[in-house]
């Protein structure tokens, strides 16, 4: 096959940037020419609140369609916006390196977050973020906050608001560094973000042909999916919804998985937390010095699967501590 690629992704600029990111490396790898094709997603007409409009795959459910339908080829989605329930006839076949996974304050003075003046005014759409900097700083004054980068940082930039909550990886694939605001970086241990922050998806059809499943499969990055496939099976087993109050990164230390994980109430006021290391195996302690096969030796699980019950174990954890007294639960479905 010789025609060009169709890439399905959403209209707005960090998506098309994220996109055009995916479209050039499988270009690359495929030897095919690839086009982005915007679709406008249920998310992006809305000017609802997100936890107003269901939150949970409001981003996606348009663009599935789309690639359901034949419409494009493939999808590159935010991970952190996707369900944790496999869509049916649909793959994710690969995670892309990741990005900063960090969350940044940004604000026009030298002050942090947990500085600013009481009834400052901090902008977010997320949940979570409201939690956090509820928590952070219960002085300040959180509004609820929907549209691109450029426009939230143009209101921070304005003073209509003192500052805003983003996420770095927006920030950096997009290149902005503005000298007339301060860009606060947010500590992931004490400020876990939302599951799969700052990794990309890129969804096939089941039945896509093989030539394109290997070329996409060939963008997969492994440490990225181990961390998010752990962060998101905390996400599952909770059954919380994707902009549900919950806080969690995974990361590789050497053959060992830290999973860290904080559940907040609305208010900020009560968290319940979870901080465990688990030992991938020696078969990926191996593979990490280019040899073996990546299976652990001692139950044949890959670390993908490990990470996945690591996660699972984790949200369990969590639940013993009285979480679903705390996050409100819904179908991820």
């Amino acid at each position: 096959m010789s025609s060009a690629l169709r890439l399905g992704t959403r209209r707005s600029a960090l998506a098309l940037a994220q996109s055009q990111q995916v479209a050039d490396a499988l270009a690359a790898a495929s030897g095919r020419s690839v086009e982005l094709v915007p679709i406008v997603s249920e998310g992006d007409v809305s000017r609802a609140s997100l936890a107003s409009i269901g939150g949970t795959g409001v981003f996606a459910t348009t663009l599935r369609a789309a690639l359901l339908a034949g419409e494009c080829d493939l999808l590159v989605h935010s991970l952190k916006d996707l369900p944790t329930a496999p869509a049916p006839g649909l793959v994710i076949a690969a995670t892309p390196p990741r990005e900063d996974a960090r969350d940044v304050v940004v604000t026009r003075g030298d002050t942090p977050l947990h500085g600013l003046a009481p009834a400052s005014t901090v902008g977010t759409g997320s949940p979570r973020r409201v939690a956090q900097a509820r928590r952070r700083n219960p002085r300040v004054d959180v509004r609820d906050l929907r549209g691109n980068v450029d426009s939230r940082l143009s209101r921070v930039r304005d003073g209509e608001l003192d500052a805003v909550l983003l996420a770095a990886a927006g920030l950096a694939r997009l290149g902005i560094d503005d000298p007339a605001l301060r860009f606060e970086l947010l500590g992931i241990a004490e400020w876990p973000t939302a599951p799969g922050q700052g990794a990309l998806a890129v969804e096939i059809r089941e039945d896509a042909p093989a030539e394109l499943a290997a070329a996409v499969g060939g963008l997969d990055d492994e440490l990225t999916r181990i961390a998010v496939t752990a962060e998101r099976a905390v996400l599952a087993t909770l059954e919380a919804g994707c902009s549900a109050p919950i806080g969690v990164h995974a990361e590789l230390q050497g053959a060992d998985l830290r999973i860290r994980a904080l559940v907040y109430s609305l208010d900020g006021a009560r968290r319940v937390g979870v901080d465990r290391t688990i030992a991938l195996g020696p078969g990926y302690a191996r593979e990490l010095s280019g040899s073996g096969n990546g299976a652990d030796a001692a139950d044949g699980a890959s670390p993908v699967a490990r990470a996945e019950r690591a996660g699972s174990d984790v949200a369990r954890r969590l639940l013993e501590r009285g979480a679903a007294e705390v996050v409100p639960r819904e179908s991820t479905q």
